[in-house]
């Protein structure tokens, strides 16, 4: 409801009911968005000449989002001013190292000494973040290069706006398999922009002049993704896992774990 007069666009709330005793529990009613989700970072049901107006709509709204001031539309309260980074490795770490039902993983295991030990940046910039800013959360408009809604707020809070980009643009070094990514895809012959274009547009649309961190925020990128698919394993193992897909996931987090250590590596993290 906070981002309904703004430019970032998302389904309008037509009512909530906090009332557990109507239905069993808490509720909300919205609009139904009519659209397409590209499940495919590809956006093969495209055309080439198309395909970079769709990446040109999603780098404008995550930098419309960060562009808010979180007072001026009532979430100043919505996260801690500081720390999300420091906090998120902190959380995550401890949840990763208590499931011993799920094991440990070599590559987590140097990813979160490494973490724990490399100096935090920039953590006084602080925006609205979505947390999970992917194609597959975005529906666009039925005909146009156009996002009409942005979807599953879930993760959303107050933080570092360069790592929640970061977490976006990890789809440049993320295989197609594991999440929608484009590792390995010929950029050029499908006329998407390349990860140094994309980040060129996000500084320029966004005012930000510095990008030297961004290698150490695609790192924590990926190490955020495989911690939750280590929970997933974890429960998963508890026979508590709801996802119908849980397994697939949990057969990706050794490939994950390295790649996650290889964006370690790229961000300065030493060789062993």
């Amino acid at each position: 409801m906070a981002l309904a007069d703004t430019r970032v666009p998302t389904a309008r709330v037509y009512a909530t009911c906090l009332d557990p005793e109507i239905i069993g529990t808490k509720f909300y009613i919205m609009e139904l968005v009519e659209g397409r989700i590209f499940w495919d970072a590809t956006f093969p049901e495209i055309s080439s000449v198309d395909r970079p107006l769709y990446f040109d709509a999603m780098s404008s709204v995550i930098a419309d989002l960060h562009a808010l001031a979180p007072a001026s539309i009532g979430l100043d309260g919505f996260g801690r001013p500081t720390g999300y980074v420091e906090r998120q490795i902190k959380r995550m770490s401890e949840q990763y190292l208590a499931d011993t039902v799920a094991g440990r993983d070599p590559n987590m295991d140097r990813l979160i000494s490494w973490l724990q030990q490399a100096s935090l940046r920039g953590e006084d910039r602080r925006a609205v973040v979505h947390g999970d800013f992917r194609c597959d959360n975005l529906i666009f408009h039925p005909t146009e290069p156009r996002v009409v809604a942005v979807i599953d707020w879930e993760l959303a809070t107050l933080g570092h706006p360069l790592a929640d980009f970061a977490y976006h643009a990890m789809m440049y070094r993320m295989p197609g398999h594991i999440v929608a990514g484009l590792a390995g895809v010929d950029l050029s012959k499908l006329n998407i922009p390349s990860e140094a274009e994309y980040l060129a547009r996000y500084a320029r649309l966004t005012g930000l002049t510095d990008t030297t961190d961004y290698d150490y925020y695609v790192a924590f990128s990926f190490f955020r993704l495989a911690a939750i698919i280590h929970g997933i394993k974890g429960r998963l193992a508890r026979g508590t896992a709801a996802s119908a897909d849980a397994a697939e996931r949990v057969k990706a987090l050794p490939e994950l774990a390295e790649l996650a250590w290889e964006q370690a590596r790229r961000a300065g993290a030493p060789a062993s």
